[in-house]
This record gives C-alpha cells, sequence and structure tokens, in this order.
C-alpha cells in the first residue's frame, strides 16, 4: 500500500512536529509512505473566505501530488474534509456521485486510516 502524506500548510508552518511525528508513526507501522514536495496546502484558507477562483491553483497541483495513491493521510480533520466534500474546483459530480478529478484513494486523517488498515475501530468513544 502507498500511502501519500499531505502535511497542511499550517502544519508546515507553526507545528512542523505533528508532520514529522504523523511520517515517523507511518514509517514504524512499515508503510510506504511518501511526502511530494511540491505540495502546498488544499485551499481550504482560500475557499472559505470566498476566494474560490483562487483556490483553483491549490487544487489542481493537490490533484496532480495524490493521484497515484493508494491512500492520502494527513493529521488534519478540518483538510481532510475539506478535500473531500468542498474542493470548489472539481464540484461536477460522476455517475456515482462522485467529484470528478479528485484522487480516488482515501483521503483520511491518520486515526482513520490507522482504525481501517489495522483492523481497529480507534474512532469509537469507550465509556466505563
Amino acid at each position: 500500500m502507498r500511502v501519500g502524506l499531505m502535511v497542511p500548510c499550517y502544519i508546515d508552518m507553526f507545528y512542523p512536529q505533528v508532520g514529522k511525528s504523523t511520517l515517523g508513526l507511518l514509517e514504524k507501522l512499515g508503510v510506504e509512505v511518501d511526502y511530494p514536495f511540491d505540495q502546498t496546502c488544499c485551499g481550504q484558507p482560500m475557499a472559505n473566505s470566498g476566494a474560490h477562483t483562487e483556490a483553483r491553483a491549490t487544487e489542481e497541483l493537490f490533484v496532480r501530488n495524490f493521484a497515484d495513491f493508494d491512500y492520502v493521510v494527513a493529521p488534519s480533520g478540518s483538510c481532510v474534509h475539506h478535500i473531500r466534500n468542498k474542493f470548489t474546483l472539481y464540484n461536477r459530480l460522476n455517475a456515482w456521485g462522485r467529484r470528478r478529478d479528485v484522487p480516488e484513494a482515501p483521503k483520511e486523517t491518520f486515526h482513520q486510516w490507522y482504525a481501517r488498515t489495522r483492523g481497529r475501530d480507534d474512532q469509537k468513544e469507550t465509556r466505563s
């Protein structure tokens, strides 16, 4: 399984240790992980401020960077949500209701990916 690590722009800028730790965890798990060096941002800051046209180049770059991975993993729930549901450029739907041109690989936070691929559901809250 090939995993593309998407490190969000704010994590890269303000919390780089989070990106490095996510990479370290994936490598410890024996995952073939790649970090596309020319990635920048998912476009969420621009889309959230209404600059949908300006988000286009960022979204196109994301698609080029992550199109060939089995999974796209990111340590940010808001960026994953934006990529899955809010890409402004790719709002045309295909026959299956999926956005066209967005990489078909699952886009997940680290814990979602871990729960799915390691057979555990760490997302469920346990109450005592």
